[in-house]
């Protein structure tokens, strides 16, 4: 017995020995605590060198650095071009008339004012001026597979007009508030949207299918184009083959410049294949002027007044005009994240990673060759998107079909410069058409493939909660 007590003796005097030295080793480190993220070099600029170091009001408005001094010319007239008011033809102002007939906005700032994001529908008021519209189809397809047009409206609510021509119709909108609660205790309230046509024009739209958008910042938007397909097509997994719930699809679109079909990326559908096309695209439907891709008015046959008006010539944006907006797109930079090493926005990440926000919301691709500048080519970047089409649930679905995405599938939103929205926009309504007041309600509103990681979120601490959006908010 007494052998024992001595053993026990000697034990416990080594124990203690190798505790002293194991806490005077310096290179003992403790284990990081549950949950608590590191900062990673380098992760605060997601596009690598071309990143913009501003968080300013017009942290979205600037150019990616090393431009030359003749390209950063041309930035500025294309940006001159994506600010101006265009004016209804004839007018003594011919390098910016032809607007119309009928028509959203008069700028394409107005929709994306400072470059960033537009204002939802409040209630009854005019949709142009806050960057909202409305999508609008009868069911099936047309002859390129795209949504079908409706014989007096087209495929979009033009809501304002030159002087002597009928808009087609009116929008307003009510909201149903919705409460939850989250596991514990905490309550939320969430805004759904109903929207009502008035002042219809050219026939009742009751029954139509219907989708709002809200115009998004324009951030990024060169790198995008100079993606190639293959590194999108990576991350689709259509059947779910790897069981993980995210089953990502690419849409095929149609191109109406090479008239063939392409992978689409851009839009909240990705239902535009080229940032070319997404740009002339918009001056046709938001602003009703011509390009030598789309040469026609948007004027259904029913709509005699609109298709007799005057133009501004054929076509009235010049190709030269559109090479330079194109040119200002491709070319303007993504600014820096902000409070990238703050503990709590570092634990953010981990839990962004932990809920599977990641599996959606992408990063590290690498851009191909641009039409714009070589210095796009080869740069790694972080948009956290994967652009492909996810089954987002009941609760967002606009039940409109657009090429191959249903009814309840949208393009996965970039995230950079999301925290910013508020500095350059002043709101922060999120989604595709701003019911979302914050990003708290923004992730609430997720289903369909992402309810697992709401369920998720809704069971974390507050604390968690506030990290993951901190998090969110950051980039």
């Amino acid at each position: 017995m007494i052998k024992s007590k001595h053993k026990t003796l000697i034990i416990l005097k080594i124990c203690v020995l190798v505790l002293i030295l194991g806490c005077s080793n310096d290179d003992y480190v403790d284990p990081l605590p549950f949950n608590q993220g590191v900062y990673e070099e380098g992760e605060e600029l997601l596009t690598g060198q071309l990143t913009i170091k501003s968080q300013s009001i017009n942290a979205f408005g600037r150019a990616i650095p090393g431009l030359s001094n003749e390209d950063q010319i041309i930035f500025g007239i294309g940006n001159s071009l994506f600010n101006q008011a265009w004016v209804s033809a004839p007018a003594s102002t011919t390098a910016r008339d032809g607007l119309g007939p009928t028509f959203n906005s008069r700028a394409c700032s107005s929709c994306h004012s400072r470059d960033g994001r537009g204002m939802p529908l409040i209630g009854q008021s005019e949709l142009g001026s806050t960057g909202f519209l409305m999508r609008v189809s009868l069911p099936g397809s047309d002859p390129n597979g795209g949504p079908n047009p409706l014989p007096n409206y087209g495929t979009q609510i033009q809501d304002r007009a030159n002087s002597g021509i009928l808009s087609e119709a009116k929008v307003r909108v009510r909201y149903e508030i919705i409460e939850g609660e989250y596991s514990d205790g905490g309550i939320y309230n969430l805004r759904k949207p109903i929207y009502e046509f008035f002042d219809e024009q050219f026939g009742s739209l009751t029954g139509v299918l219907t989708s709002p958008r809200v115009g998004t910042q324009t951030i990024g938007m060169g790198l995008i184009d100079a993606l190639d397909d293959a590194s999108i097509l990576a991350n689709a997994d259509k059947n779910d083959v790897d069981g993980d719930g995210i089953s990502g699809k690419p849409n095929i679109v149609w191109d109406a410049k090479e008239n063939t079909l392409k992978l689409g990326k851009y839009g909240w559908k990705a239902n535009q294949p080229t940032l070319e096309l997404q740009v002339a695209g918009a001056f046709h439907g938001d602003m009703g002027l011509t390009t030598s891709i789309f040469q026609e008015n948007d004027c259904p046959s029913v709509q005699q007044n609109c298709i007799s008006a005057p133009n501004g010539g054929e076509p009235e944006v010049t190709d030269l005009q559109l090479s330079r907006v194109l040119f200002y797109q491709r070319t303007l930079g993504v600014p820096i994240r902000r409070n990238f090493q703050d503990q709590n926005v570092l634990n953010g990440k981990v839990l962004f990673n932990n809920l599977q926000c990641i599996s959606c919301h992408k990063t590290n691709f690498v851009a191909g060759s641009s039409p714009a500048t070589p210095l796009i080519e080869g740069v790694t970047f972080s948009p956290y998107s994967d652009f492909l089409l996810h089954d987002m649930g009941d609760a967002l679905a606009d039940n409109r079909p657009d090429f191959d995405a249903n009814g309840k599938e949208w393009r996965t939103q970039p995230l950079w410069g999301i925290g910013l929205i508020e500095t350059v926009n002043n709101h922060t309504f999120f989604l595709h058409d701003g019911r979302a007041r914050n990003i708290e309600e923004a992730i609430l509103w997720h289903g369909g493939e992402a309810e697992n990681s709401v369920t998720q979120f809704k069971n974390l601490p507050k604390e968690q909660r506030e990290q993951l959006i901190a998090f969110i908010n950051s980039l």
